[in-house]
């Protein structure tokens, strides 16, 4: 009977824990999530792992090598970032961080808060144009927006609340904890869902959009990044969606934020 109870009270946190993390913006995101951990708890974990993947690039003599290739891509992030705002108020606000890693990877991530790495992998196998590359970022910048990583934290922990509240009636299990190891797992190593990336392309070709980048680079960027997969492909490619039925997406949400791209332009 006990053991019942307690069940039905992890469940009862679970539900109460669901929500959304941003508004719909004018691709009409909206989707609630298992949000288990504060953002203040996730966005301080992923500060620390961070600063811990900076410091090791900077003992390698990886971080920041090319002055050129940072300022671009400062300059990119520069323009997105005002334009979080049509999906959460605070992120303009964010103690955003961007680094560039020398690295053959084919790959680039935003962390919780807004803590941002591209590799020279991604910039030299690829070679994209400046609207290609904004189109990397806003997806990634995507990610963090929606609290993709949060989310997946919370999921982690859930199981292992619900096994633990039924295990024992007597101690709940404590929540806060050093998740920067998990948050850097999730956020670096592990694939995201494939509903998770289909959010962040259609933020992305927005965030792009809005900050006077042709939306339509984002077809042409992941054209690019199909065509260099080969059999191991890029971890930015692990989980996506289909080639065909992602390129469809992209061009149907690309045609929907043409008007704020026109309207950027005008500005």
């Amino acid at each position: 009977m006990m053991r019942a109870v307690f069940a039905a009270l992890a469940l009862a946190m679970l539900l109460g824990a669901c929500g959304t993390a941003t508004e719909p913006g004018a691709v009409g995101v909206q989707r609630r999530q298992m949000l288990l951990v504060s953002s203040e708890e996730v966005n301080r974990s992923a500060a620390q792992a961070y600063h811990q993947v900076l410091a090791e690039a900077q003992a390698k003599g990886a971080l920041d090598r090319d002055p050129g290739q940072v300022q671009r891509v400062k300059t990119i992030i520069g323009r997105l970032i005002p334009q979080t705002a049509a999906f959460r108020k605070d992120a303009p606000g964010w103690p955003w961080e961007a680094h560039v890693l020398s690295s053959d990877e084919v790959n680039a991530w935003c962390m919780p808060g807004g803590k941002i790495a591209v590799y020279t992998g991604l910039i030299q196998q690829l070679q994209p144009s400046d609207a290609e590359l904004a189109a990397v970022l806003g997806h990634e910048i995507g990610h963090a927006l929606r609290e993709h990583s949060r989310e997946r934290v919370s999921m982690a922990l859930a199981e292992q609340i619900g096994l633990d509240v039924v295990a024992s009636a007597a101690n709940l299990p404590p929540i806060a904890q050093n998740l920067a190891p998990l948050v850097l797992d999730v956020t670096v190593n592990l694939p995201h869902s494939r509903g998770q990336e289909q959010e962040a392309d259609r933020i992305g070709v927005e965030l792009a959009a809005r900050a006077g980048y042709d939306p339509h680079a984002a077809i042409s960027l992941w054209e690019k990044m199909a065509k260099i997969g080969g059999e191991r492909p890029p971890k930015l490619l692990s989980t996506h969606p289909a080639p065909e039925e992602r390129i469809n997406d992209l061009r149907e949400y690309a045609e929907k934020v043409m008007p704020l791209y026109q309207a950027a332009l005008r500005q």
